[in-house]
């Protein structure tokens, strides 16, 4: 990432071409900063269209997981971001939960939940991508840009620099 997320808001404030996330979310995974083009996708308590889509070239990608805030079970695992890394995503925006926190810790990837939980999800193909999501006062649509760090989550319809 080129700048930090204070400073690509202090460089656009008064723009009102970017958004904040509410600071919701718990870093995870061996990266605190990460950027790229975002994917969405929506599913409740079900993981199996997660693993398809981590399982695509993600090179420069973000994933945006909107999970309707369940905490319930967790909808991203060590094994699934194994995958993800592989692939070349940058980073993955769950809004629920994961689980093997520590084991994630380990991994080149950016990751932010809403908590860990140990129980996994259903495995039954529900989900739609592409979709606009929203929750933590965002809006986040397919091929806008994210830019997180441990400051927070800006997301913008352009990419910032």
């Amino acid at each position: 990432m080129p700048t930090t997320t204070a400073e690509l808001c202090d460089a656009h404030a008064g723009e009102l071409q970017f958004q904040i996330a509410e600071p919701l979310f718990i870093a995870y995974g061996g990266k605190l900063e990460f950027s790229g083009k975002i994917a969405t996708l929506k599913t409740f308590e079900d993981n199996e269209l997660v693993k398809t889509v981590l399982a695509e070239n993600g090179l420069d990608r973000v994933l945006v997981i909107d999970g309707g805030g369940s905490h319930r079970c967790a909808l991203l695992d060590y094994d699934l971001a194994v995958i993800a890394v592989a692939q070349g995503w940058q980073g993955i925006v769950v809004y629920g939960c994961i689980r093997d926190s520590a084991k994630l810790a380990s991994l080149p990837i950016g990751i932010r939940a809403l908590h860990a939980h140990p129980l996994g999800s259903h495995k039954k193909g529900h989900g739609d991508r592409g979709l606009l999501v929203s929750f933590a006062g965002v809006n986040f649509k397919k091929d806008h840009f994210l830019y997180a760090d441990s400051d927070g989550i800006i997301v913008s319809a352009v990419m910032l620099s």
